[in-house]
């Protein structure tokens, strides 16, 4: 079979199974956006896209090389230091996308003498980065606390990583991260959690689940997170002890060998977590909002994000194509976007709805889900 017709035949493949893709743009106009990841409406607050646009102005519209070459400004340490005094966290090291956080952690944590335990539901950046690691993987069920207490204490390598996001991105239910920090802590493995959907968003005023949890301070836990939610910007960051993070920048390739952050994506995230320390409207208008849909739906977020199961993937579309033609977005997820396999709506808040766009939203998503 020559190249050409392999991809015809796996595009067909995907097309009788209703799992092809396409490119969406953002929605603009009257369309209300319940599938975006923008939860606080910052991506276009005036105060955020200033503070680009200056960074931009003061320091050119990319880094110009690697953080290790001469590629490390002003404004990323900026950010960093916002990032530690807003989550509690030691030290941070910010990175070009919250992907190549995860992979950078885990590839510069773990070796061959290294377990990784990770929840059946993680990120695929996680996945990602244990494929690309040495150590050995083991895939526990979903929030069970008890295999992975089995898996790091029976363990024959030297050293554990236990992988968890805490607000999961596409069931929106929280990790149990004090249940875990214990069992790790028990155990002497490294509990990494992935905070994408939980900075700016759970927690005291957004903090994300471990302040919340009170583990800011525990040396043995490991924090992920991106700027491409919440923050309203993009890059990400790996969050730890400051041991952890030179290891991060001594031998993680995804942090060595790219260009660091964009001045502006830096300075718009900085300029987000400034607002976060010192206004907490937009967290809790969002709760507001995550607490009517989630109403509406008969979902109980700890987050943002509200998960409705379908019966399948054409269903899936169905009913989001319901949804857009009524003038609201929502999102849709198939395999193999859904560790279960399973297709469902993917319904997030932001603090950006008006109480009219509320009010539109809470009528089409009832409407369509009976």
């Amino acid at each position: 079979m020559t190249f050409d017709a392999w991809l015809a035949e796996r595009a067909a493949e995907r097309r009788a199974a209703g799992l092809a893709r396409r490119l969406v743009e953002r929605p603009s106009g009257s369309i209300v956006d319940l599938a975006g990841n923008d939860y606080l409406g910052f991506a276009q607050d005036p105060r955020v896209v200033k503070a680009a646009s200056a960074a931009a102005e003061a320091w050119g519209a990319g880094a110009g090389a690697s953080r290790l070459v001469t590629g490390t400004l002003p404004m990323h340490e900026a950010l960093e230091t916002a990032l530690t005094e807003w989550t509690g966290r030691p030290a941070a090291v910010a990175l070009s996308t919250g992907y190549h956080a995860n992979l950078a952690a885990i590839t510069a944590l773990t070796d061959e003498d290294t377990l990784i335990v990770s929840d059946a539901h993680v990120h695929a950046s996680l996945i990602d980065a244990c494929r690309l690691s040495r150590g050995t993987v083991q895939v526990v069920r979903h929030n069970d606390v008890g295999a992975v207490e089995q898996a790091v204490h029976r363990r024959s390598q030297a050293r554990a990583v236990v992988l968890v996001e805490s607000i999961y991105s596409v069931l929106g239910d929280a990790a149990p991260l004090a249940e875990l920090a214990e069992v790790c802590a028990a155990n002497d493995a490294v509990l990494l959690v992935d905070e994408a959907h939980g900075i700016g968003v759970a927690g005291q005023r957004g903090r994300g689940l471990v302040h919340d949890a009170g583990l800011a301070k525990a040396g043995d836990i490991v924090v992920t997170a991106t700027l491409s939610k919440a923050l309203g910007s993009q890059g990400g960051a790996i969050l730890g002890s400051r041991a952890v993070i030179d290891q991060v920048v001594n031998t993680a390739r995804p942090f060595i060998y790219d260009t660091g952050l964009a001045p502006a994506a830096a300075g718009a995230a900085t300029e987000a977590l400034a607002i976060l320390a010192s206004d907490p409207a937009p967290v809790a208008r969002l709760r507001h909002v995550a607490q009517a849909l989630a109403g509406r739906v008969g979902a109980s977020p700890a987050g943002a994000v509200m998960s409705v199961p379908m019966p399948g993937p054409n269903e899936a579309l169905a009913a989001q194509g319901h949804c857009r033609a009524a003038g609201v977005l929502v999102g849709c997820f198939r395999p193999p976007s859904t560790p279960d396999g399973s297709s469902r709506l993917r319904i997030t808040a932001s603090a950006r709805l008006s109480d009219a766009d509320l009010d539109r939203a809470l009528d089409v998503v009832g409407e369509v889900l009976g």
